[in-house]
């Protein structure tokens, strides 16, 4: 969809368009309430806003189909193709880093009770691995900021790449 049809577009639509990049409610209806922007600078920009923070609950309803850290998200929607091409650089040509990304994320699902989440466009496997390994030091406190963090980066990036022209 580019920026001109999402301005254009019924609420619902332009509603049903911002939710494959994160599905929050409130996220999205006030983008969608937000229009018509001028640029795509201007729809990112106000993605931040909007974003800044997600609640906890928030959070965690996004998180409930978020996919772990190196295994391919499925199916053929378009939240899971964005993960997929997100992930691109994660799958780790190494079984040593590919085992330990495995087992940190079982580390990290026991000790918060989800799966970890991090902005991994742009990073390595290994880059990926060693942030799990420190964010498994964090408290549940020192965590929660970071978790919120890491999704309204994916939202905005997600945002950007879905209406860049």
């Amino acid at each position: 969809m580019s920026l001109d049809e999402f301005n254009q577009a019924d609420r619902e639509t332009a509603i049903a368009s911002l939710r494959p990049c994160v599905d929050i409610s409130r996220w999205c209806e006030e983008l969608a309430d937000g229009r018509p922007y001028d640029s795509v600078d201007d729809l990112v920009a106000r993605a931040e806003i909007a974003a800044a923070p997600f609640t906890a609950d928030e959070v965690e309803a996004a998180l409930a189909h978020h996919p772990r850290i190196g295994e391919r998200a499925s199916g053929e929607h378009a939240e899971a193709a964005m993960s997929r091409a997100e992930q691109a650089g994660v799958v780790p040509n190494d079984a040593a880093i590919a085992d330990a990304l495995a087992a940190g994320n079982r580390a990290y699902e026991e000790k918060f009770g989800r799966v970890f989440l991090i902005r991994a466009a742009g990073r390595s496997a290994q880059e990926i691995l060693d942030a799990l390994t420190e964010r498994l030091d964090h408290s549940q406190a020192e965590e929660e900021p970071v978790v919120a963090e890491q999704l309204r980066e994916i939202a905005v990036l997600r945002v950007k790449g879905r209406f860049a022209t």
